[in-house]
């Protein structure tokens, strides 16, 4: 190699050298970085390019799986409160909470609070205002009577077939679901009741073996729970009790492959008409 050349190569080596020790040296994103980015960028959930860790050469970002699942397990506690709240009536019909309020009455950032707010958006439960938070849908008696008639229309039917098919030894099992949710019921808290209740209309619709059935009854299910505006709760401790009964008594005509009875149970329980 011609001295030219040498000199050439050398200082490129020099500046390849110079790259590596400059990125060697780079400090390392802080932690929360990424909430605060989020933050910045209006709270849409998705920090910018920097924050998130792009890379303009085509190279995969390296994965942190545990700061994920932490991330994850964040959201669905809050989103599980908030829900809590909103069964209660805790957080009222027609009020605005915002994202940082929010977080600082859970003790966390506004981020999680914020994502757990746009998952109950799209299932209904909040509504967007720009610049201000999220306003609580206000739901009516006809709102609330249009959410039990579509739960008739998708429940009923498999109900009635189920107790067609089902062996009284499975409808058995669902004992223990059917009497949770007449002590949740004695204990008078709607969102520990709503839990129990969901619970048990989820195992029997699993027995379908459908599991968009039990997702999309799930979700009706959840919508019906939350209380109309001006009510403090959706039901009082009396139309709990009466509602975990039903429970019980649907099963006990199951389990005895009683057909009529089970039809007129099923037709009080879901239209409140035997």
């Amino acid at each position: 190699m011609n001295p030219s050349a040498q000199r050439a190569a050398g200082t490129g080596t020099g500046r390849v050298r110079a790259a590596a020790a400059d990125a060697s040296v780079r400090i390392p994103a802080q932690p929360g970085a990424a909430d605060a980015a989020r933050d910045r960028a209006g709270g849409t959930g998705e920090p910018d390019g920097a924050a998130r860790g792009e890379h303009t050469h085509g190279e995969p970002p390296v994965p942190r799986p545990r700061t994920l699942v932490q991330r994850s397990s964040v959201r669905g506690q809050i989103l599980d409160a908030l829900r809590t709240a909103l069964v209660t009536g805790e957080l009222r019909p027609g009020e605005v909470y915002s994202a940082p309020a929010l977080g600082d009455r859970f003790g966390v950032s506004a981020t999680p609070v914020r994502e757990a707010m746009q998952q109950l958006a799209l299932e209904g439960a909040v509504e967007v205002v720009p610049n201000r938070g999220f306003r609580v849908v206000e739901r009516g008696d006809r709102e609330l009577a249009e959410l039990a008639e579509v739960r008739a229309l998708i429940e009923v039917p498999v109900w009635l077939r189920l107790a067609r098919t089902v062996p009284a030894e499975r409808w058995a099992r669902l004992r223990p679901l059917a009497e949770g949710t007449v002590r949740a019921a004695s204990a008078g808290c709607p969102a520990t009741y709503a839990e129990a209740d969901r619970a048990f209309h989820r195992a029997v619709l699993a027995l379908a073996g459908n599991e968009q059935l039990v997702k999309i009854a799930g979700d009706v299910h959840r919508r019906a729970q939350w209380p109309p505006a001006g009510a403090p709760a959706a039901r009082g401790r009396a139309d709990l009790i009466a509602d975990a009964h039903e429970h019980t008594a649907l099963l006990d005509a199951l389990i005895a492959a009683d057909p009529d009875a089970v039809r007129a149970l099923v037709g009080q329980h879901f239209t409140g008409t035997p």
